[in-house]
């Protein structure tokens, strides 16, 4: 039983090189947030080690494997993630087994979330979360073992574009001359983040976006109402000039973590994009929820030709900022300030 929701033309292509005994050593599975990478590449790792597969290469669902990978305890699949460790690990202790309780757990309840929902299953506050140098050996050492089963081993790398220059270092042999049978599946957010070593060493999956309705299956709502409200209150401030209450607004935005402040400004520039197109009045190309559009139908004619590239441009900057870890007080008030200008071009 597959765990992901449509992708069934690349489902179906991972399968035939399957079939077909040509699945490269590392792949590295790209495409749109929430476009569903991470399901389909623990979906493909249960397929791989799988004992009786079907004609089709799907897996048989009742071998010892099928029902340990189930349960993600296979002892043939492996995962490494970001994580954070706090002050009290040390260095040569910064594991991802740190957290595999917690990896499994959000894993079983839906392959289907982003680094904001890990951040909080870590209890992560401000900390970003990154690969350790320990992990590179940690990878080594756990693929250097015989498979347990006699078949395949499988590792999951989940954001490799969190590694440091010195982790990948330690890495790169091993992406090039695995140990036999021995499979790497890279989901990445931010393929162009990736260190062009490993990006090379790997091949791409291209997954392509899901249907609105397909979407809204596979996440139900959560912190998008929440970042509608902010961003509602963002234009109707920066339109009527409420400088203070804009500063106050930047200070809200501030104590969010970083993630969750980087997951809001690409929220706004989808919005941005969604309010452009609304004033085509073809809703075909429209991909927004009841609310969105609700408030699209009045605020939709401030975003114009002469305003959509300049805005877009500013909250993609913000979104930099917030990455490199510019002071988030500096980087909201700063923008809030250039909607004023922005708004009425």
């Amino acid at each position: 039983m597959n765990t992901f929701v449509g992708q069934t033309a690349t489902w179906q292509r991972l399968l035939g090189d399957l079939r077909a005994n040509r699945v490269p050593h590392a792949l590295m599975f790209t495409g749109p947030s929430g476009s569903g990478k991470l399901a389909l590449a623990v979906a493909f790792a249960r397929a791989l080690l799988c004992e009786h597969p079907a004609a089709d290469g799907e897996p048989c669902g009742q071998c010892p494997s099928c029902k340990m990978t189930a349960k993600l305890e296979h002892p043939d699949l492996h995962f490494s993630f970001p994580i954070v460790k706090g002050t009290k690990v040390k260095p040569e202790q910064a594991l991802s087994e740190l957290y595999i309780k917690e990896w499994r757990a959000r894993l079983l309840q839906s392959p289907y979330f982003d680094l904001n929902d890990w951040l909080a299953d870590m209890g992560a506050a401000n900390q970003q979360a990154t690969y350790y140098v320990a992990e590179s050996d940690n990878i080594q050492r756990k693929l250097a073992l015989k498979a347990s089963q006699g078949g395949r081993k499988v590792m999951v790398i989940w954001l490799p574009e969190k590694f440091n220059q010195e982790t990948a270092n330690k890495l790169l042999k091993l992406f090039e001359e695995p140990p036999a049978a021995t499979h790497f599946l890279m989901v990445s957010e931010e393929p162009d983040l990736v260190l062009g070593t490993i990006l090379s060493r790997t091949q791409r999956i291209m997954v392509p976006p899901l249907s609105r309705e397909e979407y809204l299956q596979a996440h139900p709502p959560r912190d998008e109402r929440q970042f509608l409200d902010m961003f509602i209150l963002l234009m109707r401030l920066a339109y009527q000039r409420k400088v203070k209450d804009m500063r106050e607004w930047s200070e809200t935005m501030a104590a969010m973590g970083r993630e969750q402040q980087k997951s809001f400004l690409q929220f706004c520039q989808r919005q941005v994009r969604e309010n452009f197109v609304y004033n085509f009045r073809q809703p075909e190309l429209n991909s927004q929820s009841p609310e969105e559009a609700a408030f699209s139908h009045n605020f939709a004619r401030f975003i114009n030709e002469r305003n959509v590239i300049p805005i877009a441009d500013e909250l993609g900057k913000a979104e930099t900022d917030i990455a490199q870890n510019v002071n988030a007080r500096m980087v909201f008030f700063d923008l809030a300030l250039k909607m004023i200008v922005l708004l009425i071009q």
